[in-house]
């Protein structure tokens, strides 16, 4: 008797664990169970990325990602189950479902854990979202006691790992908030939620809580590696177009030009004396006075001939930035329009007093209102560029009623994060409908994931001009850029410079040090801008030509004209295959742990490393040199093995930087403007001790016309062991295009190609579009 009653109860077990094993369903992109009171989904949307979303059962889930655009691709999963755990494996990685706790985990393809959710780490909370009843939603996760992250946006926190640490993203002036990190096990994570959200590291667990949701829901993405997961958000997000050549050139700015001819003028001054110039920004009250505020139409009083204005900064071959801000005064017709149509959320915005409030960007046909008024009064007129100011937006008088306030998309609070990335995709596409002749080019101050695609380049916003900011900017750079998003830059000098107007402004010996130090760093960001308040920050300010200060950054304004060549083909590298400009040490030198933590440096683009001097009256500095590679130093040609730190002098015009071996760096003409002078006379630097490669990539500079094939690249690849250049056959076509060349190749080394020296080359050859093999 008692061993049947065994036999039925053994098999009423195995039964019950048949039926649990089996209850998850297949789908065309994964499989979905239900567990633990929640609907659990993971979704492939590629080989290498894995979406997953919970639920609480029962609920109807209409979501659609403003961030995510990428539609899943078929993806062949080999699935199985066993003791209760689910294993989809892709043809990169494996993720695992645990039947019974509806945790999920991810292994390479051989096994080696990468990242898993915590046991019952998904939590709901019922919560009202001003009348709508949802969740707050919070997401566990563990990871390896040392595994160091990246992301995160732009916080300034100085650190460049941001564990151990609890962050409120919340977008702010200053704090690009984006929940996203990028670990140095070569994975990467995107919490899809635009409400706020608190990131929390600590011992026990890292997690996502976000105040609105209606799910959990996360992309897994595995590079492997750094730039990888860099790739795969970009496919996930969008890739960043093409912006024109002249942007990376130099840009002069102002809390504020007051009038049109004080604006011509500096441009002038910059020609006459010489030194680079490409852009020029009109800061905000161009339209008169607070009760016009953004009007998008220019003062007759100060700005009488806004036509003749733009028409003279063409003339000089420069280019115009103007800034537009989200929020408007009562008195402007666009305030009228959208508070008709009930488009305005209702709380107050910049400036103080002026009653001024936020368009409703996340709905389709306010931005479509935005763009008519900016378009007629401002872009009809031929401007080049936009400064698009206070994107976060800028948020005074707060009140927790204001989060309450009803959008397009839900309640302000419920979308809050993506602001930003609503603006910028309005002005963008707008743009590109209206002409495909002109890049669109958008400065703004606050970013979400997916910007990139929007043509924006996020500054680090209205910094004080002090020291430890300076070196907060580099951390801050980088991780930026480590979310995925290709384009940053900040005000050279830091914007309130109040501090330093008792001491002579300008003249102030201490501000000039600052303000040196800080250019150095900006010529190797992706955009060298010139901007603040207090002080007037253009080159004549600071002295004459042959005073220190002015020679110092004339001198970094020639260079970076000089490496135009190598930046914009990596700005094309960015484009074409997901690339970035400022790198971190572990995207280049995943090997060596030393620089996983080092916030003082980084690479520019795939050659060079950048150590700006962050400290007063630094006459030497320490550097690391990463493992695995020669090193250059770029201003001697002497060469040091890395995996080692070393001291470097650095007198006022010198900042340490790098060039590792294998290298081969385009050397640009000495110009006043990016287009002044075709490239068909460039040195070619080559740093020997590896072998190298480069695309040199040339377009019509200003137009899509590249999206249609229209651009040409040629290839330099050098054999260290045989000491050969081989340039291959250019490929592609475009109007306009070099067909005849002449290449001065130079082989660095101890006073030969170096700094901004003119080398005699070591061979110059003539090309004109077919393979040459060069014997050096």
């Amino acid at each position: 008797m008692n061993y049947r009653i065994s036999l039925c109860l053994l098999l009423i077990f195995a039964f019950a664990e048949n039926a649990l094993a089996q209850s998850y369903q297949r789908t065309d992109l994964g499989v979905k169970a239900n567990i633990q009171s929640m609907d659990v989904e993971v979704q492939f949307f590629s080989p290498d990325i894995v979406r997953v979303l919970k639920q609480p059962e029962g609920t109807v889930l209409k979501k659609e990602s403003l961030s995510v655009i990428k539609k899943p691709q078929e993806t062949h999963l080999d699935i199985s189950d066993q003791d209760n755990i689910v294993t989809i494996k892709s043809e990169s990685i494996q993720t695992k479902l645990n039947l019974k706790t509806g945790s999920i985990s991810f292994e390479t393809i051989s096994g080696t854990p990468l990242f898993t959710e915590k046991d019952y780490g998904t939590q709901f909370t019922p919560v009202k979202d001003a009348d709508k009843a949802t969740y707050s939603v919070r997401q566990a996760f563990l990871l390896d006691k040392d595994e160091v992250i990246y992301g995160l946006g732009q916080q300034q926190n100085g650190k460049l790992n941001q564990r151990g640490q609890k962050i409120y993203l919340r977008q702010e002036n200053m704090k690009v908030c984006i929940p996203f990190f990028n670990s140095v096990k070569g994975y990467g994570v995107f919490w899809d939620n635009y409400s706020p959200t608190t990131f929390t590291d600590n011992a026990q667990e890292t997690s996502f809580d976000s105040e609105v949701g209606d799910c959990s829901d996360y992309y897994f993405m595995y590079g492997p590696g750094a730039d990888g997961v860099v790739a795969r958000m970009r496919d996930l997000t969008g890739q960043a177009p093409m912006m024109p050549l002249w942007v990376y050139g130099f840009v002069q700015s102002r809390e504020r030009y007051k009038t049109q001819f004080e604006l011509v003028d500096v441009v002038k001054k910059y020609r006459a004396l010489k030194v680079p110039l490409d852009g020029i920004v009109q800061d905000w009250q161009y339209w008169g006075k607070d009760d016009n505020w953004n009007a998008m139409s220019f003062d007759p009083s100060t700005y009488p001939k806004p036509q003749l204005m733009i028409d003279s900064v063409h003339q000089l071959n420069a280019h115009l930035f103007i800034v537009s801000w989200p929020g408007f005064a009562p008195k402007t017709p666009q305030y009228q329009e959208f508070k008709q149509k009930n488009m305005l959320i209702n709380f107050d915005t910049w400036p103080p007093g002026a009653n001024t409030r936020p368009y409703d960007v996340y709905n389709p046909e306010a931005r479509d209102i935005y763009w008519h008024y900016l378009n007629k009064g401002i872009f009809s007129l031929g401007i080049d560029a936009w400064w698009l100011d206070s994107t976060e937006p800028d948020h005074i008088n707060v009140q927790e009623k204001d989060f309450d306030q009803p959008t397009y998309l839900g309640t302000f609070r419920s979308v809050e994060n993506a602001f930003p990335l609503q603006h910028t995709k309005g002005v963008y596409e707008h743009q590109r409908q209206t002409t495909d002749s002109k890049r669109v080019i958008l400065l703004t101050r606050s970013a979400f994931a997916g910007q990139q695609r929007y043509s924006a380049n996020t500054w680090s916003g209205d910094v004080v001009s002090a020291w430890p900011t300076l070196k907060r900017q580099i951390p801050a750079a980088v991780n930026f850029s480590l979310t995925g998003l290709p384009y940053w830059n900040g005000d050279i000098g830091g914007f309130f410079a109040g501090a330093f107007v008792r001491g002579g402004g300008a003249k102030n010996p201490d501000f000039q040090e600052l303000y040196v130090r800080w250019m150095q760093f900006a010529t190797f960001t992706p955009m060298m801008r010139s901007h603040g308040t207090d002080i007037p920050r253009e080159i004549y300010q600071f002295g004459n030509r042959g005073d220190w200060a002015f020679d110092a950054q004339e001198k970094f304004i020639n260079l970076r004209y000089h490496l135009l060549p190598y930046l914009y083909a990596t700005a094309w590298n960015v484009t074409h295959n997901s690339g970035s400009i400022i790198r971190s040490l572990y995207s280049e030198f995943g090997q060596d742990k030393q620089g996983y933590e080092n916030n003082s440096e980084f690479m520019f683009g795939k050659s060079f490393l950048v150590i700006p001097v962050t400290e007063k009256g630094v006459k030497n500095q320490s550097v690391y040199l990463p493992a695995g590679t020669q090193w250059f130093d770029f201003w001697t040609g002497e060469s040091t093995s890395g995996g080692k730190s070393i001291e470097k002098a650095t007198p006022m015009d010198i900042i340490p930087l790098y060039v590792q071996a294998g290298s081969i760096v385009p050397w640009g003409p000495k110009v006043q403007y990016a287009t002044e002078k075709k490239w068909d006379h460039l040195t070619i630097r080559i740093y020997p001790g590896a072998n190298g490669k480069f695309t040199l990539y040339e377009d019509q500079n200003d137009n899509y016309n590249y999206e249609k094939g229209m651009y040409a690249t040629i290839d330099f690849i050098w054999n260290d062991k045989a000491r050969t250049l081989t340039i291959n056959d250019q490929q592609g076509a475009f109007e306009g295009m070099i067909k005849k060349r002449t290449f001065d190749i130079v082989l660095v080394g101890p006073g030969h190609g170096n700094g901004l020296n003119v080398t005699a080359p070591d061979k110059t050859i003539s090309y004109a579009g077919k393979k040459k093999v060069v014997q050096l």
